[in-house]
Parts: structure tokens; C-alpha cells; sequence
């Protein structure tokens, strides 16, 4: 109905939030123990490993999620072909679109998207680094040569800046969506909910039960766990 007041609507489910929540500590965790090790002093690039392994342990959960989770965290959900995409960029272009996605719109999807592969990116590489100085090893560096693990290292240090740059970019896009169009992202990422149009409670969230949640983290873990134990 036009005019109607606005409407709550559980969007996020609390997998989802708590994962975001959780990867941009370890993200900055991470990067502090990384590139501050000299300042930070002595273990500090084992921590790093540590957060590194988390990292991993969450993205993997989240690439089940994307299949197994509430209805705006799965991929089939946000990632759209290069016609939407487009079609939403010259929306925006022109003041915006008139009513937004209730989850991720189809530049944010694929934004997501490629967060989630330099941060896999990242991870992966890490465990096959070699720091002599600091008497630093990744859990499988002994099963490639020198040469590989030298070749992947310049990788997770130029891979470095592309997360950074993606970063700023996430940033920037919540900035636009909080100053511009006067959306809350940050806070539906708190608690779940967005205020949309009235008629639009059918977009709620649905799935995405936390023992299924639960159960992806546990395996998720434990295959981390195993590379570190028993590489």
C-alpha cells in the first residue's frame, strides 16, 4: 500500500552475521600480526598462522553456508549474472534503483564473492610459506620445494594489497548505502533485521537452521585442525 509504513524484516540469520563478525576480527587480527610481526615482537608470526588457520576454518564454513544457509546467505541467492549487474550499475547511475534486494544487490553479491576468494586465496598460500628468519614454517611448506613455496609467498604478499583494495572498497559502499540512500547495513549486520516496504515480509529470511550451522562449523574445524595436526 502506498505510503504505508516501512517494515522489519529478519533478513541476515545469525551463522551469517556471526561469520562476518568473526572474519573481520581475524582479518584484522591478521594483518596486524603480518605486516607489524617486528614491532609486536616474538611469536607474533605465530599467531598469524593461528589466525590464518581460523580464517580458512570460517571460509570454509561459508562456502557450506552458501548452499545449506538462510535464504539471502546462499550464492544462488546474490550472485547474478553479467545482465543484472550491469542493469544495477546504471541504476545506480541514475539515483539508484527503486527498491533494492532485500540481501546483497548484484554488485555487493560479487563483491562478496571476491572477498571470499582473495581471503582463500590468502589462506592457502600461507600454509605453505617459509620464514627463516623467524623460524617460521606453514603447515605443508615440506611437501613443495623452495622454489613453489618462494612463488606463493610473493603471491600472498602481492594478494595483500588486493584484499586491502577490496576493503576500502567494502567500506566506501557502506558509507554510500548509509549517507546516500539512508540504509543501516552495519546495523542489520548487528541484529539481522531490515526496514523495508511494506508488502515485502515475504522476503524474510528462511533455512538455515543453527544445528545445520553448528555442524558445518565442527567439520569445517576439524578438516582445518587436520592440516595443521597431521600435514
Amino acid at each position: 500500500m502506498a505510503g504505508a509504513d516501512p517494515v522489519s524484516v529478519r533478513v541476515w540469520d545469525l551463522p551469517t552475521r556471526l561469520f562476518h563478525w568473526l572474519l573481520a576480527l581475524l582479518v584484522a587480527a591478521s594483518l596486524a600480526t603480518g605486516k607489524f610481526d617486528s614491532l609486536l615482537g616474538a611469536g607474533t608470526l605465530e599467531w598469524h598462522r593461528r589466525f590464518g588457520l581460523a580464517i580458512l576454518a570460517l571460509l570454509l564454513f561459508r562456502l557450506a553456508w552458501g548452499f545449506a544457509g538462510g535464504t539471502h546467505a546462499r550464492f544462488a541467492s546474490f550472485l547474478r549474472g553479467p545482465r543484472a549487474v550491469l542493469a544495477y550499475a546504471k541504476s545506480l547511475a541514475r539515483g539508484g534503483p527503486a527498491t533494492e534486494p532485500a540481501g546483497h544487490n548484484p554488485l555487493g553479491g560479487w563483491s562478496v564473492a571476491a572477498m571470499l576468494a582473495a581471503l582463500a586465496t590468502q589462506a592457502a598460500t600461507g600454509l605453505f610459506l617459509v620464514q627463516e628468519d623467524y623460524f617460521f614454517e606453514g603447515p605443508l611448506a615440506k611437501h613443495v620445494s623452495r622454489a613453489v613455496s618462494d612463488r606463493l609467498n610473493a603471491i600472498h604478499e602481492a594478494n595483500l594489497w588486493v584484499i586491502a583494495t577490496l576493503l576500502l572498497l567494502h567500506v566506501a559502499a557502506i558509507a554510500f548505502h548509509a549517507i546516500v540512500k539512508r540504509h543501516g547495513l552495519v546495523g542489520a549486520m548487528l541484529t539481522g533485521v531490515k526496514r523495508l516496504e511494506a508488502g515485502r515480509e515475504g522476503e524474510a529470511s528462511r533455512g538455515g537452521g543453527l544445528a545445520v550451522a553448528a555442524a558445518i562449523a565442527v567439520a569445517a574445524a576439524a578438516a582445518v585442525w587436520g592440516i595443521a595436526a597431521f600435514a
